[in-house]
């Protein structure tokens, strides 16, 4: 029989049983989220922590209701969509009004995922779905919820806020020079800078991403790849390396979305390929855009191109019949 006939090919010897479950992994990158998610809250104030809060029960929510109107099989249970949820608050502004980051999770849940079949079978990474779809339909309010990150004066404030700009969106507009960025690697490196709420501590999201790697969840090489490309991208264009690794999403971007084993490639060499292109296009919109960071748009435009990555470097197919009697 042509195994082709049946959807199943069968790669090379050897073949690995891993216990690697699906809950496992979900529950795994939730907790080493955590370093970020507090260290947001700790800068930006109870606004952060309510979106996260919203986050994460808005997805649960949503999923629980499409799949039992559907009359789908309930999935709740295996924690992606209380990860999607979480990401979805992480991505977006800390003071962004809730019903934004409901919505953003009510797309991230549907059209991002359910639509496509469910977990395994999403091209798009669901996240950045709802992230995307919020600040293409309120840029305004997106950009509203950018505030100062004040630590304890947050707190004290409550709920009122103080406006601030990012780190890329001033050296977009010229107010900050290249040559003066240096001054800022201490702030992005422990979090008090303006941002999205799990983006600018460096520090929170490397020790999660040292969590992931330990447990077997995540390896280096497109985390990796994905930074060099970056890294090289700016030497070449006469930028600051270091600024471009440690601002905006690129280290929440590379070791927790890029890596999204539905969405990225499973090969070697693909991943390879996979991650260039991710610095690639992440530099160029920074540098060219009219959005000062490109890391959202780098990897949905990357996913497009994952089916066709993965057809290079294909191993032969054993059991095929190819002349029929």
């Amino acid at each position: 029989m042509d195994m082709s006939e049946k959807g199943l090919i069968i790669t090379a010897a050897p073949h690995i049983r891993d216990r690697v479950a699906t809950p496992r992994i979900m529950n795994a990158v939730f907790i080493a989220l955590m370093p970020a998610a507090l260290c947001g809250v700790y800068f930006f104030g109870p606004w952060a922590a309510i979106n996260l809060v919203v986050g994460v029960a808005s997805a649960v929510l949503w999923e629980y209701a499409i799949q039992r109107i559907w009359k789908l099989d309930v999935t709740v249970s295996d924690g992606s969509a209380a990860l999607t949820g979480l990401l979805v608050a992480l991505t977006l502004p800390p003071a962004v009004e809730p019903w934004v980051t409901a919505l953003a999770c009510l797309v991230a849940i549907g059209p991002g995922k359910i639509v496509f079949g469910g977990l395994g079978y999403n091209i798009f990474n669901p996240a950045l779905i709802g992230r995307t779809f919020a600040a293409l339909s309120w840029p305004s309010v997106i950009g509203a919820g950018y505030v100062s990150p004040d630590g304890i004066a947050a707190w004290k404030r409550g709920l009122d806020v103080v406006a601030s700009a990012t780190p890329l969106g001033l050296l977009k507009s010229g107010e900050i020079g290249s040559t003066s960025l240096s001054r800022l690697y201490g702030p992005l490196f422990f979090g008090n800078v303006g941002g999205s709420l799990g983006e600018t501590s460096a520090i929170a999201l490397l020790i999660g991403a040292l969590l992931l790697l330990f447990a077997g969840v995540i390896t280096l090489r497109i985390p990796l790849v994905y930074m060099l490309t970056t890294a090289v991208m700016a030497m070449l264009f006469n930028q600051d390396p270091v600024f471009h690794l440690l601002s905006g999403g690129l280290i929440l971007g590379a070791f927790f979305m890029a890596t999204d084993y539905v969405t990225s490639p499973i090969k070697p060499v693909g991943q390879i390929v996979y991650a260039v292109g991710l610095g690639l296009f992440t530099f160029l919109i920074r540098m060219f855009g009219s959005y000062p960071e490109g890391v959202a748009f780098s990897i949905l435009l990357m996913n497009c191109f994952v089916p066709l990555i993965e057809r290079f470097g294909a191993q032969k197919r054993f059991g095929e019949v190819r002349n029929r009697a």
